[in-house]
């Protein structure tokens, strides 16, 4: 799974001709990268190898970023601490788990109900997106950018199924971001439980519910041993992770490496979305056959009715609280509302339609 995608080939081979002239008597430095995630939770930490590879290939190995999984740095949920103290330049997370410092940082990695990728990704890149998010992570002293996205992520493993919104209330459940605090509203007993320890926690009855991606990582995780009811997504419908810089440390790069090091961000964070959707595609054709017990459900129309209500609650709350929040959530809708339309005529009343006649 170390492979470097096509695109990030294509991109290398350019950028290494282009920066050629420079490579033998070029700045050395070396980086560290920390990651939230254990390094063998692929895909989510192949963005970060691929950057490194591309980095060191675009710079003929003259710049060098070492990266840390969370079985070693022991700090999974405190990635941005780490950046902004400068103990590692560059973190790889996701935003939603900073909510208690910032709200605004919960809704730059995903929205119930929000946009998908493909509308979340031309917020960022043309949408003013990326000029928010950089706003909202300025107070922290570090940059931020498009680490990945895993698309539409399940709506969860529980170990009894969900026939109504009293069946939400006393369950214990890993579920992080706005959207746990949308299920608190309904009486669940929310808490964010690094990625780690979830099995161990579902086996042990810490929890009786999680969330955790999709089928192509879900599957590898066990999961569907102890709560064999998965429910489709709501919550995630695009959730983003993020690479988060040091700005001391990217500031101080020669102008080439900062080029260098955001192109190898932008291809990995692609790459990453490929790949999760191709794992996902096939662990999904392989779960009637090699995973029978598992029940896949989606939830009933109540239960999302005041999902959907206790979520404009939730984010008109913090709005009004925060300008900012109020800022990049607007601006969120705005482009969804405009988006949504395409989507509708062109993704949508295509699937619809094909499915009428492809088999």
């Amino acid at each position: 799974m170390k492979r470097v995608g096509t695109i990030a080939l294509t991109l290398a081979a350019f950028l290494l001709a282009a920066t050629a002239t420079f490579a033998a008597e070029a700045k050395k430095v070396r980086w560290n990268m920390a990651m939230t995630w254990n390094s063998t939770l692929t895909p989510f930490v192949n963005a970060p190898e691929r950057v490194a590879k591309l980095v060191s290939d675009m710079t003929g190995g003259n710049f060098v970023i070492k990266i840390e999984g969370a079985e070693k740095h022991k700090a999974a949920l405190e990635i941005l601490d780490m950046v902004k103290g400068g103990q590692y330049e560059m973190g790889h997370s996701a935003s939603y788990y900073w909510k208690g410092k910032d709200a605004t940082t919960a809704i730059l990695t995903t929205v119930p109900f929000g946009m998908n990728v493909q509308e979340q990704n031309a917020w960022l890149y043309y949408g003013g997106g990326m000029q928010l998010m950089q706003k909202v992570y300025d107070k922290f002293g570090v940059y931020a950018f498009p680490g990945g996205n895993t698309g539409v992520q399940m709506g969860g493993w529980f170990k009894k199924e969900i026939k109504s919104v009293d069946d939400l209330k006393g369950l214990k459940m890993r579920i992080p971001g706005v959207a746990g605090e949308v299920f608190a509203k309904l009486g669940v007993n929310v808490t964010n439980i690094a990625p780690g320890e979830l099995y161990t926690s579902l086996d042990r009855g810490v929890i009786d519910a999680l969330e955790w991606v999709g089928p192509g990582m879900d599957i590898k995780m066990g999961f569907h041993k102890i709560a064999p009811y998965y429910y489709t997504g709501w919550h995630e419908p695009a959730t983003d992770l993020q690479f988060l810089i040091n700005k001391k440390a990217f500031d101080s790069l020669p102008p080439e490496y900062q080029a260098a090091l955001k192109a190898a961000m932008q291809v990995a964070a692609t790459d990453m979305h490929y790949e999760n959707f191709a794992m996902s595609a096939d662990a999904w054709a392989a779960m009637k056959t090699e995973f029978p017990n598992i029940k896949v459900m989606t939830f009933p129309e109540p239960v999302l009715a005041a999902m959907k209500k206790a979520s404009d609650e939730v984010h008109n709350d913090y709005a009004a609280k925060d300008p900012l929040f109020k800022e990049v959530f607007d601006s969120q809708n705005t482009f969804m509302k405009k988006a949504r339309q395409w989507t509708k005529i062109s993704e949508l009343y295509y699937l619809l339609e094909s499915e009428k006649v492809v088999k």
